[in-house]
């Protein structure tokens, strides 16, 4: 418990201590009664210690002109109950009120602590190489391109690529999964991962307002801030119902005495009060942002950022799915399996290619690259053009070479020879003569035929596969996936043209996501009703695009974030039925007579309570 909620404790149990013996007394279970002169200041006690600040928050609320609140509710229905006589009952309201606010401030505050518990991932310094040895500083004040060394038990300050030391980092905190990564010089660190053993000397290449850990951090932050529908239907509902119940509950204080049981101003004016109490909204207006809150702080436990519960809303209601192949369901760690027809040496074609493509991040330039053996040298490399979804054309020691697909040679006249051996072929011209094809493949990662039929399962009736590679590529995965629907040799702009097509298809309610890796993909994951960045972690392009960012490779994760959004959903939508029934219910026994402020209270304190008791299911759903 935290200050405030201590406070509130003790607040309870000192008006708990005072109320119940005045209770005794009040009720006659004591030889001796007392005047309403000598119990009205003695029950202000404990109502006062109570609810002083349910009356303050109300007074404040009627002198900003914003009314009709459950502070105010509550408060002139205790008022009333003591203006008319029934001390214990306006006292008893207002003390088992603030039990249920407790224990409502406890569940927010655990579900705060969910999402808080990310906070972890904040550095609090950086190790600074200067000439004179180590200096301990503020991360945002390390400038990139600086050198920082990173000692076991540290945490990662800024995004960076290690220049000696080998260790292991603990990616839980970005990922939610606890097992380690090995790193060696080369690799690249993440701020936010805990370096488990070795010492890392680390060449920073982001600011801190840049890193992953302070992305990471900047969108949980920001994420409840953005409403789903269900959120904003509650606050439009509270803010018609309660000025409703309000003006209800003056008429039926008023009109029964004066015109059915004339003279019976103290029976009505008891009904009155114990109407505004069951009206109370605060299950409703509580639990509801309490189970996207709950929903958001339980996701990013399991390796999911969500960035608002709109699209956690909108997530529940996917049944239309598009995903890129490469790096989304395959590793994306190609390598070279052949080289074909060439007219030259297979070396010197070889080291054609890996220049020709030395400025280029995606995963086939690296395995050029990493085939080649030997880190390219960019001065021999001149006027280099990437061709949107075709390849790249660059001079190289002053010959023109251009790598590429079919499309590209076409485009160029440089005549080819086609390859049917799976995998990604890439077609070499030499100054304007074909040098040959390299064949490059890839795998698919291992839970990604498992994750297409989970999310079968979860009733996502269409799946699409949607890449740039060739058809024999496409097709071959697609089987492997289990996919009878795919298209091969998309453009970027082709993917969202045919993303329009999905959307259109989608039937009413239902909802279109597209998978990506967040770089090629932006453009569809914006367009998308929910855009998924996958195994995009670091990836500046996914956390800016994507709606939900998946911290690691699993495509597993995709299910679970599909099963939590419907899990929260269904909370949601149950709170909303039970609170209004059970209320509706209520309000008509206490209007026939039927009911008290004991009844009152017992509905509003216990639907609440057991509103906020489902919501924090919102935190954790069943691993697949």
């Amino acid at each position: 418990m935290n200050r405030k909620q201590k406070l509130l404790l003790i607040r309870i149990l000192v008006s708990a201590v005072f109320f119940v013996p005045l209770y005794l007394l009040s009720e006659g279970f004591v030889p001796v009664r007392p005047g309403p002169a000598v119990l009205l200041p003695l029950f202000l006690v404990p109502y006062l210690t109570a609810g002083y600040d349910i009356l303050r928050k109300a007074f404040l609320g009627i002198r900003n002109r914003r009314v009709f609140d459950e502070n105010f509710l509550m408060a002139v229905a205790t008022l009333g109950a003591i203006v008319i006589g029934e001390y214990a009952e306006g006292v008893a309201v207002m003390i088992l009120y603030q039990v249920g606010e407790l224990f409502q401030s406890y569940a927010v505050g655990r579900s705060r602590r969910n999402i808080v518990a990310l906070m972890d991932i904040r550095p609090d310094y950086a190790n600074l190489e200067t000439g004179g040895g180590l200096e301990r500083t503020d991360p945002a004040d390390v400038p990139a391109g600086s050198v920082i060394v990173i000692q076991p038990g540290e945490k990662v300050p800024l995004d960076g690529v290690i220049l000696e030391g080998r260790s292991s980092l603990n990616t839980g905190a970005l990922t939610g999964e606890s097992a380690p990564r090995d790193v060696e010089p080369g690799a690249e660190v993440l701020s936010g991962c805990v370096n488990m053993d070795g010492v890392l000397k680390v060449r920073t290449t982001k600011e801190f307002d840049e890193s992953t850990a302070s992305k990471i951090l900047d969108l949980v932050e920001n994420a409840v801030s953005r409403k789903a529908k269900s959120e904003t239907f509650i606050a439009r509902f509270a803010r018609y119902y309660t000025p409703f119940v309000c003006y209800s509950a003056l008429a039926l204080a008023v009109l029964p005495p004066l015109f059915l049981t004339p003279g019976a101003w103290k029976a009505w004016l008891l009904r009155a009060c114990a109407f505004l109490v069951i009206s109370c909204p605060c299950a409703l207006v509580i639990s509801v942002p309490l189970s996207f809150f709950a929903g958001i702080g339980g996701a990013s436990h399991r390796g999911v950022l969500v960035k608002g519960a709109n699209y956690l809303e909108t997530l529940a209601n996917v049944r239309v799915m598009a995903f890129d192949k490469t790096g989304t369901m395959t590793k994306g760690t190609f390598s070279v399996t052949g080289i074909h027809h060439a007219s030259m040496d297979e070396g010197a074609l070889l080291e054609y290619a890996a220049h020709a493509e030395c400025a280029s991040s995606h995963p086939i330039s690296r395995s050029l690259r990493s085939a080649y053996g030997r880190t390219p040298d960019r001065n021999r490399v001149t006027e280099i053009r990437e061709h949107s979804g075709e390849g790249v054309t660059a001079n190289v020691d002053g010959v023109a070479v251009a790598v590429g697909n079919e499309k590209l040679m076409e485009r160029l006249g440089v005549p080819f020879r086609s390859c049917h051996h799976a995998g990604s072929i890439l077609h070499m011209g030499v100054n304007g003569a074909y040098g040959g094809h390299i064949v490059v493949s890839d795998e698919l990662k291992d839970h990604a035929a498992d994750a297409v039929r989970e999310l079968r399962r979860a009733g996502v009736e269409k799946i699409v596969m949607l890449t740039g590679d060739t058809e024999a590529v496409a097709a071959r995965v697609a089987e492997e996936l289990g996919l009878t629907d795919y298209r091969a040799g998309l453009l970027p702009a082709e993917k969202v043209e045919y993303a329009e097509t999905l959307l259109k298809a989608c039937k009413p309610g239902q909802r279109f996501a597209f998978v990506g890796d967040g770089i090629n993909d932006a453009p569809v994951l914006s367009r998308a009703d929910v855009g998924i960045a996958m195994g995009a972690l670091g990836s500046d392009a996914a956390i800016e695009a994507a709606d939900v960012v998946l911290m690691d490779d699993d495509p597993l994760k995709i299910v679970t974030a599909i099963r939590i959004a419907r899990k929260c959903l269904r909370i949601v939508r149950e709170n909303i039925v039970f609170s209004l029934t059970v209320k509706a219910a209520c309000l008509l026994l206490v209007a026939a007579g039927l009911g008290n402020m004991w009844l009152a209270i017992a509905a509003d304190v216990g639907v609440m309570v057991l509103a906020v008791l489902n919501a924090m299911r919102c935190l954790t759903v069943e691993k697949l």
